[in-house]
């Protein structure tokens, strides 16, 4: 048997690899330095990484800041009217009448993925939106499409909508959210003598996320007062099945105390202070 000379094996250079290796990351968009692989390149082999654990490192930081811009762009798209955590939260000064075990569970986000309603009752200044807005923060964080609005603003968009003839489309925007929480449920006769259709309208946008998708009411109004504040007794009742049906309720009782009225009280006491110290230092 005829024997062939042995071939030579071209073999890439190291330079010619690590050029083409930031090559692919440009075509797949993955903003990923020159120095950035160099750096892991030594790193990897100071520390002798496995080749999974080398391609973590090059990828690790360019995935992160992938996943902080989508939380970001999903907090932006929630409109919060506050940037308000559950870390921040003062659990010490209602510790009585909030069960911070139960809100940090609902912080994981999982009754979004169970379909699940809250309602949140409670007098005003007891911490409901504060809590609430900081359960839409994790769910960005988690992944979720949220948004944020009052039953004020939200009645004002859908009563233009009805005006421009947009209703539908107006529907399906609130719809198509993961977590809709709509705060301040409990406007006054002068809100709903502007917008006669105001229970008809709310109706609408409960109804059409019912069982597709979770919906976080808060209020002041307890149950069976929704027929006076909504002016409509049937839609209340259908209002207060589709909202409450399977719903986790949160009942913050009435001897709460007010964070704004301990803050307006501070204020007041610190106001006084600096009051009195200007007047023992004038001659």
């Amino acid at each position: 048997m005829r024997r062939h000379p042995p071939s030579s094996i071209s073999k890439t250079r190291p330079e010619d690899l690590r050029d083409r290796i930031l090559e692919h990351f440009a075509i797949l968009r993955v903003a990923l330095r020159p120095e950035d692989l160099d750096a892991a390149l030594a790193r990897a082999e100071r520390e002798g990484q496995s080749h999974l654990e080398f391609l973590e490192t090059v990828i690790a930081a360019q995935g992160n800041a992938r996943r902080q811009r989508a939380i970001e762009r999903r907090i932006r798209e929630a409109q919060f009217h506050e940037q308000k955590t559950l870390e921040e939260f003062d659990w010490e000064f209602n510790k009585n009448s909030i069960d911070r075990v139960q809100m940090e569970e609902l912080g994981t986000a999982d009754f979004i993925r169970r379909r699940e309603n809250i309602v949140v009752i409670g007098r005003s200044g007891v911490g409901k939106s504060h809590l609430m807005q900081a359960m839409g923060r994790k769910a960005c964080e988690a992944g979720y499409r949220v948004r944020y609005t009052t039953s004020a603003l939200l009645l004002d968009d859908l009563t233009a909508s009805l005006a421009d003839k947009t209703l539908p489309k107006r529907l399906r925007y609130y719809a198509r959210f993961d977590l809709l929480i709509v705060d301040a449920f409990g406007f006054d006769k002068i809100e709903r003598a502007e917008c006669p259709e105001a229970a008809s309208l709310l109706y609408k946008v409960i109804d059409s996320r019912c069982q597709k998708s979770a919906t976080i009411l808060i209020t002041n109004v307890a149950f069976d007062e929704w027929a006076t504040y909504l002016g409509d007794a049937p839609l209340a009742m259908a209002l207060l099945d589709r909202v409450v049906d399977g719903a986790i309720i949160i009942r913050i009782p009435d001897d709460a105390k007010s964070y704004r009225a301990h803050r307006r009280k501070l204020l007041r006491k610190s106001a006084k202070q600096d009051l009195e110290s200007h007047e023992n230092e004038v001659p």
